[in-house]
């Protein structure tokens, strides 16, 4: 070897060398800013799933800032790749890919003979309008359709950065009013139980979907029988709720980043995101309104026993309102919809943890639909964190809590 490759070599592991410092150092840094409480179910493996995902962005927004690729297109395809487990179909279960007037689905049909029909759900993932995909929740779906002998829908609909609201309700919209319109006909199921759900922002658009469809008069389809609500992200108008400041840096959701996944989702300009966390983008004559359905007297005492401080008043900013005024529309915050909709709504399942910056949107969520005299289950995991529900049945990324939340869901279906 000549002297010149030799330089080129030890040039290159050099700058891999350096790259690989610089990441171990960011990595070490945002772990050193999150905070796993004792109650937390699995934390030392909560702690090492944080540090994978911490590094894959951390990586992806290095490869962004060259020019090699998106930061986006990098965690996509890393997670695709190496954190989602595509297992063998299992006995008893037929799962097939479809579009449903051009959007891709996934069907999961037991294959058990029964006398009549089934019931169906159709299920959209979560990932905050960005991430997420069937194949995330492809496990979750399977042990819904085979434990409670359920024909479930998993939804492919478009993500931003690519597409901003509304076509990821769009989507959804279409490919349940498809389903509906050709459930007994194609898949022997039952149009009047069919329900709709998802988990974190897929559970928003599933809300957002009843009440869309509760405000129109000319209905021709079979309304959702039922909605599932798995730690469902559902209003824009207020980051400072107990659950956001007791669970601010808490993985794998910070309060910041769901800020960031609101803005991505309506319109990209993340330059208004502190003062979105602040409250400056909710008008003052507003704020009397949502208080009354925000409030967090409106809580479960147990909900303020980890701490609460009244924030400061915002100061009220109408060009940040203006950038970001649909966020706070019923479609993209569906806890601050109307009474006279709210009450159309179907019987509703939600399912909240305790250490997620959600926790407070789904409890309010839950109180106006009591208050409203809507049907509501309600459960509570104590030890979970948001996102678990992707790590159900994942080999080494499993979480047991995992199991007891998708167990709780298909007990719920069984009963629609």
């Amino acid at each position: 070897m000549d002297i010149g490759s030799a330089i080129l070599i030890i040039g290159f592991a050099a700058l891999v060398a350096a790259f690989l410092l610089l990441v171990i150092g960011l990595v070490y840094s945002e772990l050193m800013n999150s905070d796993i409480p004792r109650g937390v179910t699995n934390r030392g493996k909560l702690h090492m799933v944080h540090g994978l995902f911490v590094g894959m962005a951390i990586v992806g927004r290095l490869l962004h800032r060259l020019g090699i690729c998106h930061q986006v297109n990098f965690i996509r395809w890393f997670v695709a790749c190496f954190l989602t487990a595509l297992n063998p179909v299992p006995a008893g279960l037929r799962v097939k890919d479809m579009r449903f007037s051009e959007v891709p689905v996934r069907v999961y049909e037991a294959t058990t003979a029964r006398n009549g029909l089934r019931r169906g759900l159709v299920y959209f993932h979560g990932g905050g309008w960005v991430l997420g995909s069937i194949d995330s929740v492809d496990e979750v779906c399977r042990r819904i359709a085979q434990e409670s002998d359920t024909t479930v829908v998993s939804v492919g609909y478009r993500l931003a950065p690519e597409h901003r609201y509304p076509v990821q309700l769009d989507d959804c919209e279409t490919a349940t009013c498809h389903f509906l319109s050709v459930a007994e006909a194609e898949f022997s199921v039952d149009s009047s139980r069919v329900a709709v759900g998802g988990d974190s922002t897929g559970a928003n658009l599933a809300a957002a979907l009843c009440q869309r469809l509760a405000r129109r008069e000319d209905r021709h389809l079979p309304f959702p029988c039922a909605q599932v609500l798995i730690y469902p992200v559902l209003q824009m108008a207020d980051f400072n709720l107990p659950s956001y400041q007791q669970n601010h840096a808490v993985p794998i959701l910070f309060r910041g980043r769901m800020a960031f996944y609101f803005l991505q989702y309506l319109n990209g300009d993340t330059s208004v995101c502190q003062d979105v966390l602040e409250g400056n983008h909710v008008p003052t004559e507003l704020r009397p309104r949502y208080n009354e359905w925000l409030s967090p007297s409106n809580l479960p005492p147990e909900c303020l026993a980890r701490g609460f401080c009244e924030p400061p008043a915002p100061e009220y900013d109408g060009e940040v309102y203006h950038a970001i005024r649909a966020g706070l529309e019923p479609e993209v915050s569906p806890l601050l919809g109307d009474d006279a909709v709210i009450q159309k709504t179907p019987p509703t399942f939600i399912l909240t943890c305790e250490y997620d910056v959600l926790r407070d949107d789904g409890i309010l969520y839950r109180k106006r639909l009591l208050d409203l005299e809507r049907e509501v289950t309600w459960q509570h995991v104590t030890d979970g964190f948001h996102g678990i529900i992707n790590f159900f049945n994942q080999g080494w990324l499993s979480f047991a809590c995992a199991q007891r939340i998708v167990d709780s869901v298909v007990d719920y279906v069984k009963t629609l």
